[in-house]
């Protein structure tokens, strides 16, 4: 801005006016002038003011709590609704696969909304054209093309059935970036001249959301389809964690852990890790016994409904293990028998406690740099959807990473499928190959001429 005025008169009034706008938006979201040494990054000039905090707690549960200090206030009303989510977690579990996808989207549309919404706030200000518009549009696109490539990897058969499907599923890309073209297009014809850095901020601001929060949820229902129990086990280690490390701090803690969120404490965040890991071994032993949660979820063409019946891999049978001789002493046996499936639940009890309360305070990094409590308030004690699922995203991406790398093998129903949708001539062929092979195997009788 000094620049331009020590050209005088040589720019317009615009340009000057096109550079304070671009000067006060940073201001507005904290990208300029931040003083060195500071250990927050915050002050009041380069963060907007912070809306003021809603109590939308029922009456009635304000009413019963009214004579408790705020201190326990909080504490009893978090632990009310947190058990009314859980039952609401129960309840979606009964109800099944589809539930939980719906589920899924339900939560993943909720975070979206709480994000883009506090990026609204400065854009709306600007009194600039289609940010939230463009940012549901792009919404739709992101998730057509993710549940289109759902559909393709695990309703092959449906699809076989349906010839709109076989259109869709044969084209979905080309369909998906032409959905995005569109936007793309609108986007760069919505650009106003005295507000280009404030648009494309907002841009990226649009797109890091459909990253964090689309790509997740899409990965959430990928885990799904491994088995219902690599979706209950991540999520309800999460939980475990957030429970018992906010209980582990409430009464114990002393000692503060990060400065990105002050209340948490070493006491909760090591008796959190202890407790979590605990509880993933134990919560997978009962899991792994029935075939509801451990079977692959598929569609099943005959029923026209997702079917979870298999023969249990591995993973889900007991076996004998030896454990270290320490641990025989204490237990006083030499030999244990565990599910598999209930070792692994100790390596994601253990990413869950150490590592993903940094999603925790990423979103705390995140709301401290807007000045905001919560990323809404939707849920009382809680705060938005967002501020309970910022743990179970980073969850998420690590589930299906360490499926990818150390559970999942080739898939028979999955071969099968992209068989299905070969031309006949495609498909002949591949079984002519395939019998070739099995009989130098020895695995299939030789033809007559070559049994002679």
């Amino acid at each position: 801005m000094t620049e331009l005025r020590k050209r005088g008169g040589g720019e317009p009034a615009s340009a000057e006016k096109e550079a304070d706008g671009e000067e006060r938006l940073a201001l507005g979201l904290g990208l300029a002038g931040e003083p060195d040494g500071e250990a927050e990054g915050d002050s009041k000039a380069d963060t907007p003011e912070a809306p003021a905090s809603v109590d939308n707690t029922p009456q009635c549960l304000s009413k019963a709590l009214e004579g408790l200090s705020s201190r326990w206030r909080n504490w009893w009303i978090r632990g009310i609704l947190s058990l009314t989510m859980i039952c609401l977690f129960f309840l979606i579990i009964y109800l099944g696969p589809i539930m939980l996808i719906i589920g899924v989207m339900v939560v993943q549309i909720k975070c979206f909304q709480e994000i883009i919404t506090i990026g609204y706030r400065v854009y709306h200000s600007y009194e600039l054209p289609w940010f939230r518009t463009l940012s549901w549009f792009f919404l739709i696109c992101a998730n057509y093309f993710f549940y289109g490539e759902t559909v393709a990897d695990y309703f092959g058969v449906l699809v076989q059935k349906e010839e709109p499907l076989q259109f869709l599923v044969r084209y979905h890309r080309f369909i998906s970036f032409t959905l995005y073209l569109t936007g793309f297009c609108m986007f760069v014809l919505s650009l106003v001249k005295k507000h280009y850095r404030l648009q494309f901020y907002m841009f990226a601001w649009t797109h890091v959301t459909l990253l964090i929060v689309v790509t997740q949820s899409h990965l959430v229902i990928q885990n799904l389809f491994e088995g219902m129990i690599w979706f209950i086990v991540p999520i309800s280690i999460v939980i475990c964690n957030d429970i018992t490390a906010y209980l582990f701090g409430f009464f114990f803690g002393r000692t503060p852990l990060i400065k990105l969120s002050p209340k948490k404490t070493w006491e909760g965040f090591i008796g959190g890790f202890v407790s979590t890991v605990i509880f993933g071994f134990i919560l997978a032993y009962p899991l792994a016994h029935y075939q509801y949660f451990v079977c692959p979820v598929e569609y099943d063409s005959e029923t026209n409904r997702f079917a979870v019946a298999c023969q249990p891999s591995e993973l889900f049978l007991l076996h004998e293990y030896r454990p270290p001789k320490l641990l025989q002493q204490f237990l006083r046996q030499e030999t244990v028998t565990l599910f598999p499936f209930q070792i692994h639940s100790v390596a994601l009890s253990t990413f869950a406690s150490l590592i993903g309360p940094f999603g925790g305070f990423f979103a705390s990094g995140f709301k401290r740099a807007f000045k905001i409590k919560d990323f809404a308030d939707t849920i009382p004690g809680h705060g938005g959807i967002m501020d309970r699922f910022d743990c179970q995203y980073l969850m998420a991406t690590f589930v299906h990473v360490y499926i990818a790398s150390f559970i999942r093998g080739p898939n028979p129903s999955k071969v099968l499928q992209q068989l299905l949708l070969l031309q006949p001539e495609q498909q002949r062929s591949i079984f002519n190959l395939l019998r070739s092979h099995l009989r130098e195997k020895g695995m299939l009788p030789p033809t007559g001429s070559q049994a002679q």
